[in-house]
């Protein structure tokens, strides 16, 4: 049975720290905490779980901040989580099953992280990261913001998956801040950080810099596939908002260069073609959505309802543009098996009510 030492960094955050250490007491045999400067009672909630709270100056380093919790670990394994982080009642009990059997060989532990939900509460956004690590292998964070440990050795992927829950919405400009703030120093960024940064620039609206981003980290022969694929579709987003739509589109098929197509990029070039109205040109690109397999393993963000809701929704449009109404009613029968409470969906299902009674 390995032993795992729970390390976290965390600041004002009273709101959420306990209930995460509720669920996480019987599992971990150490938990650290490393208070970044709090204002509120999250030092006194952490000490009710454990007398290993220390406290770290802080200074726009994410990197830092985990390495300097993770060097307090003394078990056999880290792991870390954030305090916003959720662990339900059925993944508790594989992660202590995973403790039970895991073998000691193993260098890191790859679990799912999602971090996005639907209306319906559904997870929509996820990514595998590296969730726990192998103690005294030399495996550090790298990166003051974005801050991952690269995975190697020996590394598997487990089922158990931890959910990212916010409840109070970080600084907006924090990312964005601490990118500036390296470049000003006169520091590159290597490039999964010029990606980030890219992103960053988008997220506050500044469509000609991100631009600028991510074509030089596209022209780079460095950088992760993945990162590559969706710097593609960040470029056609960008593109899309300054009203470009020919470098938009080529922004999208550009990542064909990487991989075989994604979903998230298939209903992208179908959405580029309804909004065109040619809806023939819209349907192959969503039904080719249908039928990309799962790559989440390989690392990469997964939006699950590329991959069947959103081009059936899209599909059932298409074909009621096209003025086959019984196609589309097809596919509209197939989204009420994912989201029967959507509102679209139920507006959709008005509609063919009442197609269909007038017919």
């Amino acid at each position: 049975m390995i032993r795992i030492s729970l390390c976290m960094i965390v600041k004002d955050e009273e709101a959420v720290l306990e209930r995460i250490l509720e669920q996480m007491k019987d599992i971990a045999d150490e938990i650290i905490i490393v208070d970044t400067g709090s204002s509120d009672s999250t030092k006194d909630i952490a000490q009710k779980y454990t007398a290993r709270v220390f406290d770290y100056e802080w200074h726009d380093d994410f990197a830092a901040a985990r390495n300097f919790a993770c060097s307090k670990a003394s078990m056999d394994y880290w792991m870390w989580l954030d305090a916003d982080d959720v662990v339900t009642s059925e993944n508790q009990k594989k992660i202590k099953e995973l403790k039970e059997t895991l073998d000691p060989s193993i260098d890191v532990v790859m679990m799912k992280y999602l971090a996005g939900f639907g209306e319906d509460g559904a997870a929509n956004f996820s990514y595998y990261r590296e969730r726990l690590i192998k103690n005294k292998k030399g495996f550090l964070w790298e990166g003051r913001v974005h801050e991952a440990v690269t995975p190697r050795g020996k590394i598997i992927h487990s089922d158990i998956e931890i959910e990212h829950r916010k409840m109070v919405s970080a600084d907006a400009d924090r990312n964005l801040r601490i990118y500036q703030s390296i470049i000003a120093e006169g520091q590159s960024l290597e490039p999964r950080h010029q990606f980030y940064y890219g992103r960053e620039l988008y997220y506050h609206g500044k469509y000609d810099e991100a631009l600028s981003v991510f074509e030089e980290f596209l022209k780079s022969s460095e950088g992760w596939r993945e990162n590559k694929i969706d710097a593609c579709m960040q470029t056609a987003l960008c593109y899309e908002k300054i009203g470009d739509s020919e470098h938009r589109l080529n922004s999208l098929l550009n990542s064909f260069k990487y991989d075989t197509p994604r979903a998230e990029v298939c209903c992208e070039i179908g959405r580029f073609f309804m909004e065109q109205k040619t809806f023939e040109i819209a349907v192959y690109w969503y039904e080719q959505a249908l039928t990309v397999p799962d790559k989440s393993q390989e690392g990469g963000f997964e939006q699950k309802e590329y991959h069947d809701y959103i081009p059936l929704i899209q599909l059932c449009v298409c074909y009621d543009r096209l003025g086959d109404h019984y196609k589309a009613w097809q596919y509209h029968l197939r989204t009420t098996s994912l989201k029967p409470k959507a509102d679209a969906v139920l507006k959709n299902q008005k509609y063919f009510e009442r197609l269909f009674s007038e017919s």
